[in-house]
């Protein structure tokens, strides 16, 4: 199967946003404020964007309530075109241990990653659908460590299931991650250094 160039496909949907002169509206799932920083200077030029935060996977409560403090520190002080708002979902970590089972040992990137993206994804779909958003999407595309293709087509099997577009992306294109690491600096971004959960902090 080929691979696609969702950045291209993003920059045919955000041309037809600029010819209709509407903002429309996009919740955009976060996994922590350095990731968000260039989705968020990006994309908010076109959308009026509310973030989640919903990240049932980060452990310890610790590093959970740190990365939501970053993230709302980076949207107050991040300049933006639109309006930025935030909305932190539930801390649910038995959720995210209960969706792991049987899968602790698998290496990263792999099939529990897949569950994990689809599980936050999920939450994302559902709050766009229950609160009439334009669109939905994740941050999670511009990491290196992320599969595009993957995160893409759970987005677009959601959108078929919540009747929510999903804005597909592969934010890391055209310097994107480099630019996540500038802006890191420039807002001094508290950046941790695994994923989130447990499994990540051990390899």
């Amino acid at each position: 199967m080929n691979k696609v160039n969702y950045q291209l496909v993003l920059d045919s949907i955000i041309d037809d946003i600029i010819k209709s002169n509407l903002c429309p509206s996009l919740l955009m799932h976060s996994c922590c404020a350095p990731c968000s920083s260039y989705c968020l200077s990006y994309l908010a030029e076109y959308f009026s964007i509310t973030v989640l935060y919903y990240n049932p996977n980060i452990s310890p409560e610790e590093e959970y309530s740190k990365r939501v403090h970053e993230q709302i520190r980076l949207i107050k002080e991040l300049p933006a075109k639109n309006k930025i708002s935030f909305v932190e979902g539930k801390y649910e970590p038995l959720k995210f241990f209960k969706m792991a089972e049987g899968m602790e040992n698998m290496p990263e990137g792999g099939e529990r990653c897949f569950k994990c993206y689809e599980m936050r994804q999920r939450e994302a779909a559902t709050y766009a659908s229950l609160n009439n958003f334009d669109y939905f999407t994740t941050t999670l595309s511009v990491s290196p460590h992320k599969n595009a293709q993957m995160l893409n087509e759970i987005g677009l099997k959601l959108q078929q299931e919540y009747g929510v577009k999903y804005l597909v992306s592969d934010f890391k294109k055209r310097g994107g991650y480099q630019k996540s690491i500038q802006y890191s600096k420039e807002y001094c971004l508290y950046r941790q250094n695994y994923c989130g959960c447990i499994f990540s902090k051990r390899e």
